[in-house]
């Protein structure tokens, strides 16, 4: 009975936090598009959260409708003169005079539905560049000496470091950074305890400590076994696969050696020890040459016993990192895809609905900072989907648009209804495809 119990509190969850991401998503998206509209001279009825039956709404001072619906699984702006939310076929508007059909959007100049249209990816750009910056903003980013910011609780002890010790050596090789700092324990992995030279306050002196990589759990991946274990940040393992683990590069050799079969831990947390096995799943990942490599893996990031010391960024740095983030996830996304078109990696990549609400749930178990990363990963990919040249997106209507700026005429009633409809048998289809995805490679 409890175990049916967390599993619908585990629904529930998913199913809550898929909707919040979702409905901001959505929200900014449908935002771009009307109040760009709105700048652009076109007049907005209806903006709604969701479809379905109506659950609130209100009209506002300037005529427009905003209202949230039973079914949070999207949204859309109708606009004065469209048929319906799709903006493609217009409805009746011969009773109208020529300064109300210019607050229509089929009577709008063509630069007026082009920077409209857009507007919806470019506002989910937008969102994703400003969580990005402000990430960076409030979580700060390591000092650049090595400093230690925290300890983390351990299953032994002989630690003789301590909160705000700069590090400035491991083992007598000077570690005046963080990218030499990692470089210099990448050497010493053969060893359980190091030599730490340090400046403590107005000292420098010489204290043991463990090897800064010991098997402690940094980050859980979302949709992985770790995280359906119940794995947590912080966890240190014990054992894997029967074996002592002294470093967490131990651990990825003992997962490859499993072949997918199931892997025994012994997990330390707070005090207590326990034991789990779980089954690797074969994942796709960056092989460091601008190709994919498939990999069995529990879904583990390495951490260290202690979290490093962060410093506030200043805005540039912060606006920087955001758009170089922003340019190393779309640069991926494509290559991502363009892989997969060619079967150089599975299509058990491609996620649909499910797939997305549970990685909205994990996300959440995981924190804010992890929650909002995901926010920020999900905004991107939704405004480069759609700006896809496919019919009843935004990128199909901008293909009409550009069609309408070459021949100097818009695209017959017949044609835009077939492939209207081509449109949206294909998106339809790729739904399907992901979200037969999400059942078949779990």
């Amino acid at each position: 009975m409890e175990a049916v119990v967390a599993a619908l509190g585990g629904t529930a969850w998913t199913v809550a936090f898929f909707v919040i991401a979702l409905s901001v998503i959505v929200f900014v998206h449908e935002y771009g598009h009307y109040i760009v509209g709105r700048w652009s001279g076109i007049h907005s009825e209806v903006f709604s959260v969701g479809f379905g039956p109506v659950l609130f709404s209100r009209t506002d001072k300037r005529g427009t409708k905003w209202q949230i619906a039973a079914i949070p699984f999207g949204g859309y702006v109708k606009f004065m003169g469209d048929a319906d939310a799709s903006s493609v076929r217009a409805a009746d508007v011969s009773g109208l005079s020529a300064e109300e059909r210019r607050h229509t959007m089929a009577g709008a100049p063509l630069w007026a539905r082009t920077a409209t249209v857009a507007a919806g990816p470019v506002f989910n750009f937008i969102l994703t560049f400003v969580l990005l910056a402000g990430l960076a903003f409030a979580v700060g980013v390591p000092r650049d000496e090595p400093t230690i910011g925290k300890i983390r609780p351990l299953p032994f002890e002989g630690s003789g470091l301590a909160v705000g010790d700069v590090i400035l050596a491991l083992d007598g090789t000077p570690t005046p950074d963080w990218a030499t700092f990692q470089q210099v324990a990448d050497t010493l992995t053969d060893k359980a305890m190091l030599d730490y030279t340090v400046r403590r306050g107005a000292d420098e002196i010489v204290v043991t400590g463990p090897h800064p990589r010991i098997p402690v759990i940094g980050e859980v991946q979302v949709r992985s076994a770790a995280m359906d274990a119940g794995i947590r940040e912080g966890d240190v393992i014990l054992k894997a696969g029967g074996k002592d683990v002294r470093v967490f590069e131990e651990l990825p050799k003992i997962v490859a050696d499993s072949k997918g079969q199931p892997v025994p831990l012994t997990v330390w947390r707070d005090g207590k020890t326990f034991d789990l096995m779980l089954t690797p799943r074969i994942r796709t990942v960056d092989d460091g040459n601008g190709g994919f490599t498939e990999r069995y893996l529990l879904g583990l990031y390495s951490g260290m016993f202690f979290e490093p010391a962060v410093r506030s960024v200043g805005p540039w740095e912060a606006l920087s990192g955001a758009a170089r983030s922003m340019w190393l996830m779309t640069t991926t996304t494509f290559s991502g895809l363009s892989h997969m078109i060619q079967g150089a990696i599975s299509s058990c990549n491609l996620s649909g609905a499910i797939g997305m609400a549970e990685t909205a749930g994990d996300a959440a178990r995981n924190g804010a900072v992890s929650f909002v990363s995901m926010l920020a990963i999900l905004s991107l990919g939704v405004g480069i989907l759609n700006l896809f040249p496919i019919p009843v997106l935004d990128g199909g209507h901008l293909v009409f648009y550009a069609y309408e700026a070459v021949t100097r005429r818009k695209p017959s009633e017949r044609a835009l209804r077939m492939l209207m409809t081509v449109g949206l048998t294909l998106v339809l289809s790729i739904m399907l495809f992901g979200l037969s995805r999400d059942l078949m490679c779990r």
